[in-house]
């Protein structure tokens, strides 16, 4: 026992552990299922929270050094009081326990207040499990109101016709259902790529005004990295949206359609009641088609049940929208997450553009990059270190003055007199085009990367034609990384230089010399 206690978890599983108990109120064993660790593990972590003082917002507020330091005082173990067993009274208490709160001790007690000398708990109990053990195997599951929201992709596609070209695409159906109630939302998109995925799960929550506690996906690729039952690897940006909305994504298990059978049957009535009545109609347009389901989705959660009282909607008003968790005051915003390391000019490449981050992180590991379509978000240790601005154009730099240090030469080792002379070693014109690179940058630092770049198309090819390229690049005012390379791609190094070539002798404004630095 010694030995796993000293077993430390990754601080990204610890503080989803934190998020889940502390924000969402899940149990220490649904928790293990979804962080891949023991129950006692879980319990552990709490114990030590709760005995430094610990809540959700210190938590978010600490970096992960801090609240890795916060918690080695270990806490002291409690004994765990036993769980009272849920007890609903055959087909009425079965239905009760879909209640949020509603219990089996609670449902004995009712009970015996009304029958003194009526069943006690143990045999109430055991009555009503030889009760629902006569139900389908798929039935048994008893689903809380507001607890759960199952979600996939309909195995069925529509077409949709371009009016200009004819060209047929088969665009996705996205099926979302509530647990208790089985009020359905759908709708129709491009593809089952991420943000269609991100976004329809956002359009569900709308559409039920409200967010359950757990919202059950099948493993596709776009949610889930790796399949796994007990450690299932969730899409980044995934549960960036689910720690927005304050839900705990509990992905079924693989080839297992019974933990999710109710969006299986969601599936098959949204394929028979709504996809079956649109196959003779042709559409133009996502937009139309989402119209026509829409209409039938009305149609659907305001059909009566056929052995129950109501319906889909007034299921969902009575049990499912009181029990969901509010919505937040802002949509998310879809952000995606990636991994980007270092230069050693203190910028990290974002799609081709370049954003500084502060300089001591030059020589550190990768770093977390979160992508908005507004902002660009660094992080090291869970702790937001930069942010830019997003800007899209190819080969430019974002950088903020306070992230460069304050002397080069005591800093860092790398400086533009130092490449200056690499370059140096291999020619003149090199030599040259280096310093031409950095003068035509806001900040020298800025063309480090296309120095590197251009010194190390010696190894490509050899140091003798990099010369002769450069010269050319010279000549023709070429002075950038991908000038020299194209000029080596396509041979024009080995070719005559220019009738009228320039003077060797580079007059610039810009141009500082090896002396200034």
């Amino acid at each position: 026992m010694s030995r796993k206690r000293k077993k430390e978890l990754s601080m990204g599983k610890i503080r989803e552990i934190f998020r889940l108990a502390l924000q969402c109120g899940i149990s220490s064993r649904e928790i293990g299922k979804v962080c891949g660790v023991s129950h006692s593990t879980v319990q552990d972590y709490l114990k030590r929270s709760k005995q430094t003082g610990l809540n959700h917002e210190k938590i978010k507020a600490m970096d992960d050094q801090a609240l890795r330091e916060a918690l080695k005082r270990p806490g002291t173990s409690e004994k765990s009081s036993k769980p009272v067993y849920p007890m609903p009274d055959w087909t009425y208490i079965h239905q009760e326990l879909k209640k949020k709160g509603v219990t089996l001790q609670l449902l004995w007690e009712e009970y015996k207040e009304q029958h003194v000398d009526g069943y006690q708990s143990s045999q109430f109990t055991e009555h009503y499990r030889r009760w629902k053990s006569k139900l389908k195997i798929s039935m048994r599951q008893t689903h809380k109101a507001g607890e759960k929201m199952f979600v996939d992709y309909a195995g069925q596609t529509i077409p949709i016709r371009n009016r200009s070209t004819g060209k047929i695409h088969e665009v996705q159906i996205f099926v979302a259902v509530l647990g208790s109630s089985n009020y359905t939302f759908s709708e129709a998109t491009v593809d089952q790529g991420l943000e269609n995925w991100i976004n329809s799960h956002i359009h569900a929550y709308e559409y039920f005004d409200g967010v359950a506690r757990v919202t059950v996906p099948d493993n596709l690729k776009s949610g889930i990295n790796k399949p796994c039952w007990y450690e299932p690897e969730i899409n980044r940006t995934y549960q960036d949206m689910a720690a927005h909305y304050g839900t705990v994504i509990i992905p079924a298990r693989v080839r297992k359609p019974k933990d999710k059978a109710k969006v299986e049957v969601g599936v098959q009535v949204v394929e028979r009641w709504i996809l079956a009545r649109l196959r003779n109609r042709t559409f133009f347009s996502l937009y139309e088609l989402n119209a026509a389901i829409k209409e039938f989705l009305e149609a659907l959660n305001n059909k009566p049940f056929q052995k129950l009282e109501g319906c889909r909607r007034s299921a969902h008003e009575n049990l499912d929208r009181p029990a969901l968790m509010s919505l937040p005051q802002e949509v998310y915003e879809l952000a995606c997450w990636k991994k980007a390391a270092v230069n050693i000019d203190y910028h990290i490449d974002v799609n081709g553009h370049y954003y500084s981050v502060p300089y001591e992180f030059r020589n550190g590991p990768k770093l977390d990059v979160r992508c908005t379509q507004k902002i660009i978000e660094v992080f090291h240790n869970n702790r937001r270190i930069a942010s830019h601005l997003r800007d899209d154009s190819k080969g430019r730099h974002s950088t903020i003055k306070e992230h460069m240090p304050k002397s080069h030469q005591k800093y860092l080792e790398w400086s533009p007199s130092r490449i200056i002379k690499w370059a140096g070693t291999i020619g003149q014109h090199v030599a040259q085009m280096v310093e031409m690179v950095m003068a035509n940058r806001r900040y020298p630092e800025q063309g480090y990367r296309a120095c590197m770049g251009i010194i190390r198309l010696a190894k490509r090819y050899n140091e003798q034609r990099l010369e002769a390229a450069c010269r050319r690049a010279l000549i023709i005012g070429g002075y950038s990384y991908g000038s020299v390379c194209s000029i080596l791609e396509k041979g024009l190094d080995q070719q005559p230089l220019p009738d009228q070539p320039k003077s060797k002798d580079i007059a610039h404004d810009n141009i500082r010399g090896e002396h200034y630095f």
